[in-house]
């Protein structure tokens, strides 16, 4: 029997193996461009004022928790989901749209110039929300996967 010859992406692959393909970089690039889009416009929206909590950038962390976890849970259920799907919704879109280094800016920020009661705050919310966002996105994601049948 006569195989059939090896395109060059099939090639490359062949020639690393574990390396994602080009759909998953094409994806988180796409990704990527919506989620730092979507905050952005969320920042010109909601602008945040010096010295306080950073409503926005909190609410726009929470909300990612919630959504990173929830995917992440029915992915876990439905393991033959597109890897490139999974890397432009996940790292890509939802990596731009929530950054971590927007709140350790935020609280050097606060801390420089003597907001202590604001920056102790934030932090101390962004722990404890983005934690409560998580578990919340874990059990819908599972009650999700629960309705839809699971894996398949």
């Amino acid at each position: 029997m006569k195989r059939a010859a090896k395109t060059p992406s099939q090639a490359v692959a062949a020639a690393r193996p574990g390396l994602p393909g080009w759909r998953a970089w094409a994806a988180v690039a796409v990704g990527g461009l919506i989620g730092t889009e979507l905050r952005y416009g969320a920042g010109l929206a909601f602008p945040e004022a010096p010295g306080t909590i950073p409503w926005t950038t909190l609410v726009i962390n929470v909300v990612g928790s919630f959504v990173l976890a929830a995917l992440t849970t029915v992915w876990i259920a439905r393991p033959k989901t597109a890897f490139w799907l999974r890397a432009g919704l996940g790292p890509g879109l939802l990596g731009s749209f929530t950054t971590f280094s927007a709140v350790v800016f935020a609280i050097d920020q606060q801390f420089r110039a003597g907001f202590h009661a604001s920056w102790l705050a934030y932090l101390g919310l962004s722990l404890v929300l983005g934690l409560a966002a998580a578990a919340a996105g874990w059990k819908t994601g599972k009650a999700l996967a629960d309705l839809t049948g699971g894996a398949s």
